[in-house]
């Protein structure tokens, strides 16, 4: 949908007649208190941004229909998180929405590691739970709102830091930039990651993008432009499902998770998608993956929790430990940082 800035000007006195952002506090039960910006495109696309959640994404619609999973947790306030219950587990209770984002400094499951670089004789090592830190910390919001670029083009915009740090441990800053066009369906988010502090410190990242019901139902198609599979859970064995052609919710599933090396286009990207006919809509992922060069495919197709994920990742599914022993560990140097682009896509078939 195109959109002209002076016959808007003409018709509206301002421009969220057509779409904008909104900022607005949730005030109840485990949610209240948390700060969110309502993104309206005007498109059919409308999205949550979650600033006392990292500036993840949370609810998500398109034309009616949701595609960001909605689990039984809500968006839980993080002054209800505990870093250490449920022996490292703790991110299930406050697990919900399109994105939850996983670093700064550790992804995938708990490990106690080496900490030395920090020097402090009293902290020789750092205990990591499940997904790092960073989904469960607020961020500090630098602004929001309408921009108009051109005089065909608004663009919606949001922009914050996310802070985690400590003393005798890790100052990792993460600036995130998201954005969307007033007539759009597409959500552009820009992450830059760098290390403020003056020791050498690790760096993991990974996206847990989330699609649920509607989008996810019976029938639907998750597609990806396959190279081979490096890695499969056990249940996927015990279960057999397919991971290509989407069942009913099932009675006792167990989670099935891959590990698939993707093959990227001419511009080094990878577009993986779910796709349902009978709503004919389809979402997709567009990342760098040389920003990302691993890529995980989440099955949690269980009763009341029914959810399709694509993970793209810096590391590979065995985690840190295994990273720190291979080499192939990220440590940024005071002052260096990562950057990563990636956009989410709706749209009708």
């Amino acid at each position: 949908m195109k959109i002209d800035r002076a016959e808007l000007a003409r018709r509206a006195g301002d421009v969220s007649a057509a779409g904008g952002v909104r900022a607005v506090v949730l005030d109840d039960g485990a949610e209240r208190g948390i700060r969110a910006l309502e993104f309206r495109t005007g498109a059919g696309l409308n999205f949550d941004v979650l600033v006392d959640r990292a500036m993840d994404l949370g609810t998500a619609e398109f034309r009616g229909n949701g595609f960001g999973w909605r689990s039984a947790t809500g968006f839980r306030h993080p002054g209800l998180h505990e870093y250490r219950d449920d022996d490292g587990l703790s991110m299930m209770r406050s697990f919900s929405g399109l994105l939850l984002t996983a670093g700064l400094d550790h992804t995938l499951f708990t490990a106690e590691v080496d900490a030395s670089q920090y020097r402090y004789p009293h902290r020789a090592g750092v205990w990591n739970g499940l997904h790092g830190r960073v989904a469960n910390i607020p961020a500090r919001l630098h602004g929001y709102g309408e921009r108009w670029v051109d005089e065909h083009t608004c663009v919606l915009w949001a922009e914050g830091e996310v802070r985690q740090a400590a003393i005798f441990g890790e100052h990792l800053r993460l600036t995130r930039r998201i954005e969307a066009e007033v007539g759009g369906t597409e959500i552009r988010l820009v992450d830059t990651v760098r290390n403020a502090g003056f020791d050498p410190t690790p760096h993991m990242y990974l996206y847990h993008v989330n699609v649920g019901w509607p989008f996810l139902d019976e029938g639907a198609r998750y597609e990806l432009p396959l190279e081979g599979t490096l890695w499969q859970s056990d249940s996927v064995a015990e279960q057999g499902v397919s991971h290509t052609e989407m069942p009913a919710p099932q009675k006792g599933f167990v989670e099935q998770v891959y590990e698939h090396e993707l093959k990227p286009d001419a511009t080094g990207k990878a577009r993986p998608r779910l796709v349902n006919e009978r709503l004919g809509v389809f979402f997709e992922l567009e990342y760098d993956t040389a920003q990302f060069p691993a890529f995980f495919q989440w099955m949690h197709l269980r009763e009341g929790a029914y959810a399709v994920g694509f993970e793209p990742s810096t590391h590979h599914v065995q985690g840190e430990l295994a990273a720190r022993e291979d080499g192939s560990m990220t440590f940024l140097e005071p002052g260096e940082e990562r950057r990563y682009e990636t956009t989410f896509r709706v749209g009708e078939l």
